[in-house]
């Protein structure tokens, strides 16, 4: 074989080499990123409205399987008590264990230990722009979370279980899950509310949901260029120019 076409068949072995190793670590990161949210999330289907405008009747939210213990204030979580029903629901947390939870203020706003909360989240529209129907307060009992649908006019929540054993709250062995985002329709990531960033504990950090996105995306465009890679550095060593005197030093053995 002449110098010329071991240096062609050179070119084209190393075109091949790195196109499948590109395409390799795209389908790690592609693959592995729906793994790691299929083991980190728990997709559930919202049954009612209680939480609009954040998250809608019928839509798709993606929870992060998490310990009640690592509930903050603010969350949105999923949940399930036999005194709620049967139904796995979705609420937000705005007390735990120790605090005193009030409606309302001059302004109509909630408050946590007496620091007004402001909820740009809630539908207030609805409620004559109120935090919240009759007043009321209420002590969280220790390990025992005070939930609320951002849709204060009409969502059954720890208002209307008031009465109930524990002031309407419910244990923290109760949540199955943190929602992160929204899936479908369309994709949300649901943030964590600055106004209880202020209170003691703060509020909890995000789960690796970007990071995931990221590796899938970053996985889809890695096999593509990949794909794409062998074949453009093959055509590239079949029309590189040959140097001056090659054809002559090709035939020399």
């Amino acid at each position: 074989m002449s110098r010329a076409g071991r240096k062609k068949d050179g070119r084209g072995r190393l075109g091949s080499t790195l196109s499948g190793l590109v395409v390799a670590v795209g389908c790690v990161l592609f693959l592995g990123g729906f793994a790691w949210a299929a083991v980190e999330y728990q997709p559930y289907t919202v049954p009612t409205g209680s939480m609009t405008p954040t998250i809608n009747a019928g839509d798709k939210v993606l929870a992060q399987r998490v310990s009640g213990d690592d509930v903050h204030r603010g969350d949105v979580v999923v949940f399930k008590d036999a005194e709620w029903g049967d139904l796995p629901l979705v609420k937000r947390v705005v007390g735990i264990g120790g605090d005193t939870v009030a409606c309302c203020d001059k302004q109509g706003r909630l408050s946590v230990n007496g620091t007004a909360l402001d909820e740009p989240y809630t539908d207030k529209a609805l409620d004559g722009g109120r935090a919240g129907g009759a007043n009321f307060s209420a002590k969280v009992p220790a390990g025992e979370l005070f939930m609320l649908g951002d849709e204060r006019a009409t969502s059954l929540d720890s208002r209307v279980h008031l009465q109930d054993k524990e002031q309407g709250s419910v244990p923290r062995s109760d949540v199955r899950g943190r929602v992160d985002a929204v899936a479908w329709p369309p994709a949300t990531l649901i943030g964590r509310p600055r106004t209880f960033a202020a209170l003691p504990g703060g509020v909890s950090t995000g789960g690796p949901l970007r990071l995931m996105a990221a590796a899938v995306v970053a996985g889809a465009v890695l096999i593509f260029l990949g794909a794409a890679l062998g074949p453009l550095l093959n055509r590239r060593g079949r029309t590189r120019p040959v140097p001056a005197g090659a054809s002559e030093a090709a035939g020399v053995r």
